[in-house]
């Protein structure tokens, strides 16, 4: 645990003398990249965080959307990726416990988990494969036990987290506007430590995830508990009800010293705490032990002493242990005692606030030519590669996965994990749709355009339910911001989702930066994920059985952008060429007109063509409802594109509609009256996935066969290896 030079010199200058040891660890913790953000906040800050149902954004525990009729909906994003690394089921698990305090810290109830997941090549590599195993299993049984639904989420697997796995846990709150907890303390209130008691687990973590990945520090893994998760839910959420509680916080990374320093330096008051009379696991742990230790499952609370009584009772009615650890102050001081004798003084605004970093940035070198190369040859043929591309990793079923998941407890879930964006019922009539979305492979060659074309495809992935994007988190992910040219790539992702958010009007309301996600083999490709929420105000749209001469409509124009493409990687090993660009004009109008084709009740499914372009898109539909299509190549609306990259083309702003007959022609008016692209391309009906041009089939896949490779490819290799 260490400070550089210059924070060693910058924190002697503000407090006015050397800090002792404990004084330092404290001060370390929290101004831990992790934790303090110090290379990012400069930057985040042009981020967009104001919205007329945004009641609090990025900058606490959790951010707060009005869904009307006096309800609001709470969502955060975190990550664990350097435990889940090192520890993949203890790691996963305990990221699903620390976000869903972050959502319960607001004072609402935690409904929905949603995650975005990067290992290794699963195909190649057994560790990778171990890591996904035990990470899916860490989040399904933390998930199950607690009785909150996994909804949906999205993988990715690439060379470039050999040795590494990416876990990015965001959960969803639901509650009423007034049980908001706003956050306010007064001189002689009480601070109260509830839920699992402290130990050496995860003694370091937030310096540990901030830096490379060099050892395996086990010390630094948190150890997970469901249990008394779920009961510290209910104490809280009941403690709430009777008005004890006027703040509280999650003791995430940094343990008491981020806890205690923050909230302090937030309402402006100082904090007095006995280190003695923390609840512990373990005997003789050292005042900097307890300060920083990451033990889960443990929320602070203010109370006042009307209330201090009631809320011990509820403790005790649920058997969650607690205790009494400190008084406010109005001295805005963070002073740590241990058996009333003062161990650690030091004033809360300067430990919660690091100074912060201008890091230099510079434009990767290799940029200047990744998208100029060679373009493969097209395959002989291309019904054998169709099939090649449903079994890649990327690409196939992941049910095996959310079937692990209990995405049904809690009778919200309408719109079920599996296809685009999922949706929940809330208490006041409406929907809530949420999906996340992130393509570590576009990013990589455009680092622009690659996250506003993350951003845009969690948009259409909840427009494909009906619903209406209405706020949204990042999760910002690279290697060492040390490195001028990876720095650079933080701060154009920063500046493409702002600009994407300011054009559709979609708020940030939290996020997450997670830097130095490095290995011995070089740094991650950067990896933004964007997580969208959306509102829909009377029904969503549950994809009804696809039946025969149904006709799909793609709306949207294919282009030559097959660079960061699952085709170029996956069939041709080739890393480079020209990503897909997202016109922003032309995609908001697009998501507009096929919201409303959605809200007239003529649409049977709406589905996002993204990764794998056109021919996995389709052959998704048809794997699904068991049923096959004709499309015929020339009705596409296109450039003039070679067959392969009219198939597997993944420009963004496209969408499959399928209609009912009797509809067709309604939909298409509608559209040509928007002036939005669009063509009937084809008609569901037999058992062969079909492409045709003029007349003549030029692939043919078989559905059972397609289905086959599609659902079992990615089971087998977990299962079978």
């Amino acid at each position: 645990m260490s400070l550089t030079p210059q924070e060693s010199e910058y924190l002697e200058k503000n407090i006015g003398r050397k800090p002792n040891p404990l004084e330092f660890q404290i001060v370390a913790a929290e101004w831990s990249e992790h934790c303090s953000y110090k290379s990012s906040k400069k930057h985040l800050r042009i981020l967009p965080k104001g919205g007329k149902r945004v009641i609090s954004g990025p900058g606490y525990d959790s951010g707060v959307l009005d869904v009307g009729d006096g309800y609001v909906v709470t969502v955060h994003i975190e990550s664990h990726n350097h435990p889940s690394a090192v520890e993949p089921y203890g790691g996963a698990a305990t990221g699903v416990g620390g976000v869903i305090r972050d959502i319960l810290s607001a004072g609402t109830r935690p409904i929905a988990i949603f995650d975005g997941l990067r290992f290794g090549n699963i195909e190649k590599d057994n560790h990778a494969r171990w890591l996904f195993k035990n990470a899916v299993r860490g989040i399904a049984d933390y998930g199950n036990c607690l009785g909150i639904p996994t909804i949906g989420g999205e993988i990715e697997f690439d060379e470039c987290f050999t040795n590494y796995a990416l876990v990015d846990v965001a959960a969803i709150g639901f509650g009423k506007k007034e049980n908001l907890i706003r956050n306010r303390a007064e001189k002689g209130d009480y601070v109260v430590l509830i839920g699992g008691s402290t130990g050496r687990d995860g003694i370091g973590g937030s310096q540990f995830a901030s830096d490379k990945l060099e050892a395996e520090n086990r010390s630094a893994v948190q150890i997970p508990d469901p249990f008394i998760e779920k009961l510290v839910i209910e104490v809280i959420l009941e403690a709430r009800n009777q008005k004890c509680i006027k703040a509280m916080k999650d003791l995430g990374g940094g343990g008491l010293s981020c806890a205690i320093s923050e909230t302090a330096d937030a309402m402006g008051v100082g904090i007095e705490l006995d280190l003695s009379l923390v609840h512990k696991r373990e005997q003789n742990m050292s005042p900097s032990e307890l300060m920083v230790s990451e033990s889960q499952e443990r929320m602070l609370v203010i109370t006042d002493i009307k209330k201090l009584a009631t809320l011990k009772k509820i403790c005790e009615k649920f058997r969650v242990p607690y205790s009494v650890i400190g008084r406010v102050h109005t001295d805005k001081m963070m002073e740590v005692k241990l058996n009333k004798k003062t161990v650690a003084k030091l004033p809360s605004q300067i430990v919660a606030n690091a100074p912060l970093l201008d890091r230099p940035s510079s434009k990767p070198k290799y940029l200047k030519s990744i998208e100029q190369v060679k373009k493969p040859t097209t395959p002989k043929d291309l019904s054998k590669t169709l099939l090649e591309m449903l079994s890649n990793p990327n690409i196939a079923s992941k049910h095996w996965v959310f079937g692990q998941y209990d995405h049904e407890v809690g009778i919200r879930t309408v719109v079920k994990p599996g296809g685009d964006g999922s949706a929940l019922r809330l208490d006041n009539g409406k929907f809530l749709a949420a999906k996340i979305d992130g393509n570590s492979k576009h990013c990589y060659i455009n680092p622009r355009e690659g996250v506003i074309g993350c951003f845009d495809e969690a948009c259409r992935n909840i427009v494909c339910t009906g619903a209406t994007p209405i706020g949204m988190v990042d999760h910002l992910q690279f290697g060492n911001p040390e490195d001028p040219e990876i720095f650079w790539t933080f701060t154009e992702s920063v500046q493409a989702i702002t600009d994407y958010a300011k054009y559709f009007d979609i708020p940030c309301v939290g996020g997450k930066v997670s830097l130095y996600n490095e290995t011995d083999s070089g740094p991650i490709k950067p990896t933004p994920l964007i997580g969208v929420l959306g509102l829909i105000d009377k029904k969503p749209l549950i994809p009804k059985k696809i039946e025969n001469d149904d006709v799909a409509i793609l709306v949207g124009i294919t282009k030559d952008e097959l660079g960061g493409s699952e085709y170029y990687e996956y069939i041709h090993g080739l890393i480079g060429g020209k990503c897909p660009v997202v016109d922003m004009k032309n995609s908001k109008k697009t998501q507009d007109a096929i919201l409303d084709v959605i809200k007239r009740d003529i649409v049977k499914v709406a589905h996002d063509c993204s990764k794998g372009g056109l021919g996995v898109a389709i052959s998704k539909l048809c794997i699904t409802n068991e049923i096959g299509c004709t499309v015929s190549i020339e009705k596409i609306p296109s450039e003039k594109l070679r067959l392969d990259e009219l198939l597997f083309s993944e420009t963004h702003s496209r969408f499959l509609l399928v209609i009912p007959p009797k509809d067709e022609k309604k939909v298409m008016t509608l559209l040509s009256k928007k002036g939005i692209s669009h063509g009937m391309i084809g008609k569901f009906s037999g058992s062969d996935i079909s492409f045709q041009e003029k007349g003549k089939t030029v692939t043919s896949v078989r559905v059972d066969k397609a289905q086959e490779k599609w659902l079992n490819s990615l089971e087998g290799l977990v299962t079978h290896g």
